[in-house]
């Protein structure tokens, strides 16, 4: 029976051992998790601050754009979006004027009306590409005369500027 009873205990100990190790385990693994949590909750705020300094770096443009139809819109935009720092282009097809926001610490006007250009379109600063231009459908084939940055509002004739 004594030795019985000392395997008993031994295995009591044994147990209280694994127990121990299994609460150890448990706490040391908590204790990671909220580490963690923490990293994340910090990774988040300098996100936030750095998103906060784009916003105040960011600049806003408009200038005319030839084009004629939704298949221009969708060929302007993307060629102003895919500018590294354009933030958003909305190219308006009544008034022949793209809305430009950008990031001037990684991108310039200048780089924004040469990518319009390159895909085919005439800008106020920069004339299409010539063979992007002849691989446009037919319906985007513009009128390289017409008007562009528009008002939208419909102009009159004015006479004031010469003699009838």
């Amino acid at each position: 029976m004594n030795f019985s009873k000392k395997n008993h205990e031994h295995k009591n100990k044994n147990v209280i051992d694994v127990s121990k190790k299994v609460i150890l385990s448990v706490a040391v693994i908590a204790a990671l998790g909220l580490t963690s949590c923490k990293n994340e909750t910090k990774k988040e705020t300098e996100t936030t601050t750095t998103e906060m300094s784009k916003d105040m770096a960011m600049t806003d443009l408009s200038f005319g754009v030839r084009g004629n139809c939704g298949m221009c819109k969708n060929t302007i935009e993307k060629a102003a979006n895919g500018v590294e720092g354009v933030a958003s282009a909305n190219w308006d097809v009544d008034k022949k004027k793209i809305d430009v926001s950008f990031d001037d610490t990684k991108t310039d006007a200048m780089a924004i009306h040469k990518a319009i250009a390159a895909s085919g379109y005439d800008t106020e600063k920069v004339a299409g590409d010539e063979e992007a231009y002849d691989g446009l459908p037919g319906c985007c084939k513009y009128d390289h005369e017409m008007m562009m940055n528009q008002s939208g509002e419909e102009k009159s004739d004015d006479h004031s500027n010469h003699d009838h």
